[in-house]
């Protein structure tokens, strides 16, 4: 018998709560309808496609809407019902906690609550927040105590604050978009080189960040601030980890292969906001992808994620 491996590090959960309150703001995940979600249908989901545990965050908007008040109470919500989806299936569930930036001493209170009493396995924040990219300096204290922490940052991609393109929901363009411009916003700002300690994983491949490193390294360091060198710029950028979802394909895969560090990429769905003949999609470039490395197939779909999560080493 053969048993699910994979540890799939970008799943969704939609709590019940938070569908309520995007419906009630005429909200969905930019263009995109909120899908069905429960416990047993993730659970049948990742025993046909081969994951063993999900961890599972809340997709874009995220839970801070326009009010820091509302979403207090929608973070400590949302990530009550993550930890106890968690508990209720031991070992098939992890969650990353959802942060109320930019309210940033929110953030930092939920933060605590949420690794030291509900055991949750990092943070999620979306690529802006309100507008704001993440090496946004009024950020810096919630990256302080994330690198003080040693915790992981899973990144998930939001709509950018401008218009979408007319009939292109912004998962089809514009994520990948704003996940690139949110990592080069963080290396520019330093972040990434202030914090060694963090672990940082971006949606999606990096957006086109691994594609377009050596253009925004060489651009950088010759244009744009020179007293930063290529090679400082490009070990910054190189710090990133990176999730397979809708990005296992025979073009993706050899930009993202060559760029990334040894493992740092891991296994990502993105489900149920993809659905389940995506993941289908996806996963046969994965599985067929002919110029792996030794141990590198295995590594991508568990064994990296083992090293960022030990509880989920078996």
């Amino acid at each position: 018998m053969t048993f699910p491996a994979r540890i799939d590090v970008h799943q969704h959960i939609v709590p019940p709560l938070w569908a309520e309150t995007l419906a009630a703001h005429g909200l969905d995940s930019g263009g995109w309808a909120i899908p069905a979600w429960s416990p047993t249908g993730a659970l049948a989901m990742m025993d046909q496609q081969g994951i063993a545990t999900g961890v599972l965050s809340v997709t874009s908007p995220g839970i801070h809407l326009g009010s820091d008040a509302q979403a207090r109470d929608l973070a400590r919500a949302v990530n009550e019902y993550g930890a106890e989806v968690v508990r209720d299936h031991p070992g098939r569930f992890g969650h990353f906690a959802s942060v109320p930036l930019p309210d940033v001493d929110a953030a930092l209170t939920e933060t605590a609550h949420a690794l030291d009493t509900l055991g949750a396995d990092g943070v999620v924040l979306m690529s802006n927040a309100q507008g704001r990219y993440l090496g946004d300096p009024d950020f810096e204290p919630l990256w302080a105590e994330i690198d003080r922490r040693g915790a992981t940052v899973f990144v998930h991609p939001a709509q950018p604050p401008m218009p979408l393109l007319p009939g292109t929901p912004a998962p089809l363009a514009d994520y990948v978009f704003d996940t690139t411009r949110t990592a080069l916003n963080l290396v520019l700002n330093g972040v990434m080189g202030r914090y060694p300690n963090m672990r940082v994983i971006l949606s999606h491949g990096g957006g086109f960040l691994p594609y377009a490193a050596y253009r925004f390294s060489g651009l950088t360091s010759t244009v744009v601030d020179r007293e930063r060198n290529a090679e400082d710029i490009l070990r910054d950028l190189k710090r990133f980890y990176f999730d397979t979802a809708l990005s296992a394909s025979p073009s993706a895969l050899p930009a993202l292969l060559a760029f990334a560090e040894p493992g740092h990429v891991l296994y990502g769905s993105d489900w149920p906001f993809a659905p389940q003949d995506a993941g289908t999609y996806y996963n046969h470039y994965l599985e067929t992808y002919p110029d792996y490395a030794a141990g590198q197939a295995e590594a991508i779909d568990r064994g990296n994620a083992e090293a960022l999560f030990p509880r989920l080493v078996r």
